[in-house]
């Protein structure tokens, strides 16, 4: 079964053909760093990170590009408040947006672009649509001109006169009330880079089109984002790049998170509902969150609440108690009989085959996590009755593979394998064991001996010290 996404643009889910064969470019919407990330950015980073994860299961060669929105009125803003040079409130946000990602296992994306760092490239950009006349300067500030281009409002099935509603950026200057900032004029004291048309910075939607063009060129495979961003953003950065390359489209599948909310009301600091990622890693282990936000499909609304965080813990220590007792039962080298090995076999290869089929529509988690469960109760039925090495070695490494789609146990995972801690356990007790010698208690240390003599570890008294063996 071929991989399906459900693509915002049409609709409809689409078989996956990636522009360039094997090789898959996809760009997400990152945060614009002047407060903390919190759990909405979670579940629209968890998505995209499973589906990159999946989409390198399926043996493509995936190139994931984020950017980071370090240059916006809403720093600019945060930074007055609190005295601070925007530069280095940016600089703060994202070294606590990275460590925020890596606390929650998110380790899929190969490179974060900071807008800053492409501001050649957008100016470039601007240019180009002035020079094609998509965009008109107006006193130092630059704005699209959505009346050029046609098909703006595609995306989010707007029609023009229904655009006319949208008066995003207010400025009376404006041949159309929903013309959008390409480039802002520098207001005093604010931070500006020099440009054809003066002193300034860039408007939002012009940094995520620059970034994908330098990376990925006209067109590419897959955008993603929250669906709040569908218009104006999404909707912006299609009229952009259309327009400065002429080709089209820019994105051949547009796909977009659901909704979250906290208690059954959207989040706000005004509503005292506001959860900050850190706030809920201090609550809750990562993998509980990771299996909670792909309990429900990517596309759904979801809510934050205390009864259905309780119930994804629940659930990941049931599966955690499996994993791990097929873990041990591999590195313990158990007696383990043949019994219905043939037939375990095909169990493990059927729940495998559901897995990938749900991942396969539409990364539909909910579906994958139900078989992992099946999978978990059905290897829970089993082990008491017997099973030979090969097959636990087969559940295992199913598991794993499931698990590491979902991103889970990953972090959970003992350091040491059962076999390492025993050993260190055994030098730990031969080295009480010496300290009673140096003592002339021989009473302690004939009593060590025996007793790991008893278990089977025998102990040889020699001139280079004590050395041991099962």
């Amino acid at each position: 079964m071929p991989l399906k996404i459900h693509n915002t643009m049409t609709g409809e889910e689409e078989e996956f053909k990636p522009i360039h064969g094997n090789r898959v470019n996809m760009f997400v919407c990152g945060p614009t760093v002047y407060d903390l990330t919190h759990i909405g950015h979670a579940r629209t980073y968890i998505a995209y990170d499973i589906m990159a994860r999946y989409l390198r299961y399926k043996g493509y060669s995936l190139f994931y590009l984020m950017n980071i929105t370090d240059v916006d009125d809403k720093i600019i803003s945060r930074a007055k408040e609190r005295n601070l040079n925007p530069v280095d409130l940016a600089q703060q946000y994202t070294v606590e947006f990275y460590k925020d990602m890596a606390s929650l296992g998110i380790n899929s994306v190969n490179l974060f672009a900071k807008a800053s760092e492409y501001v050649a490239e957008i100016i470039a950009q601007v240019n180009t649509l002035l020079e094609k006349g998509y965009a008109y300067v107006v006193d130092g500030d630059v704005y699209y001109d959505i009346s050029k281009f046609s098909e703006y409002g595609r995306l989010s099935r707007q029609k023009p006169d229904e655009l006319k509603k949208h008066r995003i950026e207010p400025d009376p200057r404006k041949r159309n009330p929903s013309d959008f900032s390409l480039w802002k004029s520098q207001k005093p004291g604010e931070l500006a880079w020099d440009s054809p048309w003066g002193k300034g910075r860039p408007g939002w939607h012009i940094e995520d089109t620059a970034i994908t063009y330098t990376h990925f060129g006209s067109r590419y495979d897959i955008h993603g984002g929250a669906v709040e961003l569908v218009f104006p953003h999404h909707e912006a950065e299609i009229a952009q790049a259309e327009a400065a390359t002429g080709e089209k489209p820019l994105v051949k599948y547009w796909v977009h998170t659901g909704i979250l909310n906290v208690k059954g009301q959207k989040m706000s600091k005004s509503l005292g509902n506001f959860v900050t990622i850190k706030d809920a890693l201090q609550r809750y282990d990562p993998d509980v969150l990771r299996l909670f936000f792909a309990s429900s499909h990517y596309r759904s609304p979801i809510d934050f609440s205390e009864e259905n965080l309780r119930s994804s813990k629940e659930l990941l220590e049931r599966l955690h108690a499996t994993y791990n007792k097929v873990q041990r039962l591999l590195e313990r080298s158990l007696d383990l009989t043949a019994f219905r090995e043939s037939q375990f076999t095909r169990i493990v290869s059927q729940h495998k085959e559901k897995f990938i089929e749900a991942m396969d529509d539409d990364f539909n988690t909910p579906a994958a996590i139900a078989t992992l469960v099946n999978l978990a109760k059905e290897v829970e039925k089993s082990i008491p009755s017997g099973l030979d090495e090969k097959t636990i070695r087969n559940i295992f490494e199913t598991l794993k593979e499931m698990c590491s789609i979902i991103g889970i146990f990953e972090g959970r995972e003992d350091k040491k394998t059962f076999r390492e801690i025993s050993a260190e356990l055994v030098n730990l007790i031969v080295e009480i064991r010496d300290e009673a010698r140096r003592k002339n208690d021989w009473e302690t240390s004939d009593r060590i001996r025996d007793r790991l003599r008893k278990i089977g570890v025998i102990l040889e008294d020699t001139a280079e010290g004590t050395k041991w063996r099962v």
